[in-house]
């Protein structure tokens, strides 16, 4: 004997999970066929023009954290100079 389901539920078969894998295998796949198709070349000159990319925004973001610590070490030496004025 089987439990209703609840009004308002949805319910999704293995059958409908296993068609959703596959119609992702599917383009997985297809862009895999597309970026095998690109000449060495061009996927050479992309993969070098992604790092080039990263490397700048990763060149460009080390400095908040450095400047977050300054910030704190700052108010900490503020902080102790004001208590030992009183």
């Amino acid at each position: 004997m089987s439990t209703p389901i609840p009004e308002g539920s949805v319910v999704v078969t293995p059958t409908e999970v296993y068609a959703e894998v596959r119609a992702t295998h599917d383009e997985v796949k297809s862009v895999s066929l597309k970026l095998d198709a690109l000449p060495i070349g061009d996927r050479a000159r992309t993969l070098n023009d992604h790092e080039d990319r990263i490397r700048t925004l990763e060149r460009a973001r080390w400095p908040l954290p450095s400047l977050a610590a300054l910030v704190g070490v700052i108010s900490l030496a503020l902080t102790l100079w004001q208590f030992s004025q009183h």
